[in-house]
């Protein structure tokens, strides 16, 4: 099946669960953290065949396909294309940065699932996207936390009506966040928004669609000044009606008693709210979690909801098996085409925009 832009346009697509009738080999390019924590994790428990994987250092995808009991591993990237069967899937999961140097090695029509984000710029997503076109990619983008087990929940209470019309969205992250895991972030210029919170911009706008227009500042923290800025406010416009609201602080060194990671939906019904657990103490984390209230309800009144799993492993079996249900005709939408990633990747870029002009001085103190 070929994608399209008007495929991928029909509607920003909330996320449902779906699976492959039958499960296509992947082969994965980059044996990093995310891949062992992640991606190997969810697709042994979907029971999606991994047949491969390569590296930029050889030895380290030998070591992990040894140690997961994947058939074989690559010296690079041109062999790991021709050994690929035409019916393989390709989970590219290497810093956005690689990207367009590896995309345009793949033969036409091939089946990628690319990790977050699309590029480090919007000029690189525009590139990307418009190579994806020219080659008709069956492309998405691993923006996982639209399959995490409380999203779903959160998002099936909201389909029962439960919430009723939603007025109000809020994200908020403060914890400790080990950024030296990534040595490729040392020296980004462009670190929260990109690389974390993308998450929360992309989950909003599978609820809301795209803003109106957007208000933010990113700045740095003194104990991670060698780093590009880690603390973020966004306010996304959605109108008079509607407040939607992002803070986020990775440098809560305090302690866990006060660090939290949430997001919340009010409505005129009621209220759930989502803990993301894995934030709460990275790499470890802690169990994901989703709770719901009527509105007028006292606190002794907020449920939990029963969810199976986490956004790591789980999330990344709704991305790859979103994918791989598209590719096999299966599903008819696929919600983080690479067509909607860009739009992800254009608030990306419009929230920078606003936090380097500044906001409206005060000229009236007089």
């Amino acid at each position: 099946m070929q994608s399209s832009p008007a495929q991928a346009r029909e509607s920003f697509s909330s996320a449902v669960l779906v699976y492959p009738k039958r499960p296509r080999p992947i082969v994965i390019i980059g044996a990093g953290g995310i891949v062992r924590a992640a991606h190997l994790p969810a697709y042994e428990k979907a029971q999606f065949p991994v047949i491969g994987i390569m590296d930029e250092l050889p030895e380290r995808a030998a070591g992990l396909a040894a140690e997961r009991h994947i058939p074989r591993s690559f010296n690079s990237l041109t062999e790991a294309i021709r050994f690929a069967p035409s019916d393989a899937i390709f989970d590219v999961a290497v810093p956005a940065s690689q990207l367009l140097r590896i995309l345009p090695e793949f033969k036409d029509g091939s089946a990628v699932l690319m990790q977050k984000p699309m590029g480090e710029t919007l000029a690189e997503a525009r590139a990307i996207r418009d190579l994806c076109r020219r080659k008709n990619l069956i492309a998405s983008v691993n923006f996982s936390l639209r399959y995490s087990p409380n999203n779903l929940a959160v998002r099936s209470l909201a389909e029962k009506g439960m919430l009723g019309e939603l007025v109000d969205v809020e994200v908020q992250t403060s914890t400790y966040t080990p950024w030296h895991l990534w040595s490729f972030l040392a020296n980004a210029p462009r670190l929260e928004i990109l690389y974390h919170s993308i998450h929360y911009f992309d989950l909003i706008r599978s609820w809301l669609g795209n803003p109106r227009s957007v208000y933010a500042k990113t700045v740095k923290s003194p104990e991670h000044a060698h780093l590009a800025p880690t603390k973020t406010v966004a306010i996304l416009d959605y109108g008079d009606a509607m407040r939607v609201f992002v803070a986020t602080n990775h440098n809560h060194n305090f302690g866990p008693e006060h660090q939290h990671s949430f997001v919340q939906w009010e409505g005129l019904k009621g209220a759930a709210r989502m803990t993301m657990g894995l934030n709460l103490d990275y790499p470890t984390g802690k169990p994901d979690s989703a709770s719901f209230a009527k509105r007028g309800a006292n606190q002794e009144q907020w449920q939990s909801i029963p969810i199976t799993g986490n956004n790591f492993p789980d999330g990344f079996m709704g991305t790859m098996g979103a994918l791989q249900a598209f590719v096999e005709g299966s599903a008819s939408t696929l919600p983080t085409h690479f067509e909607d990633a860009y739009q992800t990747m254009a608030l990306v870029e419009a929230l920078y925009e606003s936090s380097e002009s500044g906001g409206v001085v005060l000229n009236h103190l007089e």
